[in-house]
């Protein structure tokens, strides 16, 4: 759904380059090679060729699989949602930290400070580095009923969640709800089936993935965005020196418009009843809620996992509160 790709702009530049050697890169993408996000690997891995790096891209559909490839030296670079790249780099991997990034302009903030060479160190671990970063939307939770619209109505109810993402059982154990193990190969049908109450998701599963038909006449996606997912691309860190993996990161800032637009016409694909409105207060609740939680999982207490980088939350909340100064986080002095 992207209206004009990058490739078509940069191909009579590109062409006449000698090729680079060719690093073969997983990439996952739910829908395959012809997904919205293979579609943005594309345009990335061509204007990355003007900088002499070629990225052969081999699509996958279980995200699983791309990750176990790239483990097991299949691939010298891996394309995957920070959901399951945190492993490689659990800076970066703190980005979606549930609450964390209530609007998309502080998302954008957080990712142009992270293209900036004076942030290269924090994008290396333990023989990984990460080359780009792009938006794939909010998260929003998928409800079969509009009832369905608080914390407290989620005691009891099933809700489909990643069994590898600690972050969210944690959550779903805090709010009383009840997990039902899933990947992102199953979640929607389970979803779709009734085998589960909700799903958490970013705007573009309503259509691609067929959220609409677990919705039904009397569901909606509750209009608070749980948290910001985004797409990594994690390389070994030895595939390219350091001033070219800078310029990696760069492109890949410098995609951000394009990949921001087809987020928003993913979201407008949504008809507007569908979405679930809730009230200042519970976002104020939620916001303190969520904040706790972060705490818990930076610190790794109250028997929650220790998942949170406490330098990337540190960050988020100076972003937060330079955006909104007045929030309580910011003027009680118990930021972050």
């Amino acid at each position: 759904m992207i209206r004009k790709s990058l490739a078509a702009l940069t191909l009579a530049a590109v062409a006449p380059m000698a090729s680079a050697q060719s690093v073969p890169t997983c990439v996952f993408d739910v829908i395959g090679a012809n997904g919205d996000l293979f579609n943005v690997a594309k345009d990335y891995a061509l204007e990355l060729k003007a900088h002499g790096m070629d990225l052969d891209l081999k699509p996958y559909t279980d995200e699983g699989v791309a990750v176990g490839d790239f483990n097991a030296g299949q691939c010298d670079v891996v394309v995957a949602t920070d959901l399951r790249t945190r492993p490689f780099n659990r800076f970066t991997g703190s980005i979606s930290a549930v609450g964390a990034l209530p609007t998309y302009d502080d998302l954008k903030t957080l990712l142009a400070t992270l293209s900036q060479p004076k942030a290269a160190p924090l994008m290396k671990n333990n023989g990984y580095e990460v080359l780009g970063i792009f938006p794939v939307g909010a998260g929003y939770l998928f409800v079969n009923d509009r009832s369905i619209d608080t914390a407290g109505e989620l005691a009891g109810k099933r809700m489909a969640t990643l069994d590898y993402q600690k972050d969210a059982i944690h959550m779903v154990n805090y709010v009383k709800a009840t997990v039902v193990p899933s990947d992102i190969t199953n979640f929607a049908g389970k979803f779709n089936n009734g085998s589960v109450d909700t799903a958490y998701a970013p705007a573009f599963a309503y259509e691609a993935l067929e959220l609409y038909k677990g919705l039904g006449d009397k569901g909606g996606v509750v209009d608070y965005p749980l948290a910001q997912l985004t797409i990594q691309v994690i390389a070994k860190d030895d595939v390219f020196d350091d001033a070219t993996a800078q310029k990696a990161r760069e492109v890949a800032w410098g995609m951000y418009p394009q990949t921001m637009s087809l987020i928003e016409s993913q979201e407008a694909a949504i008809p507007d009843e569908k979405w679930i409105k809730i009230s200042e207060k519970d976002i104020e609740g939620y916001q303190e809620m969520f904040r706790q939680n972060r705490l818990e999982m930076r610190d790794g207490k109250n028997g929650a996992p220790d998942v949170y980088d406490p330098k990337m939350l540190s960050l988020l909340a100076k972003i937060r509160c330079a955006s909104n100064p007045t929030a309580s986080e910011c003027t009680a002095g118990n930021r972050e």
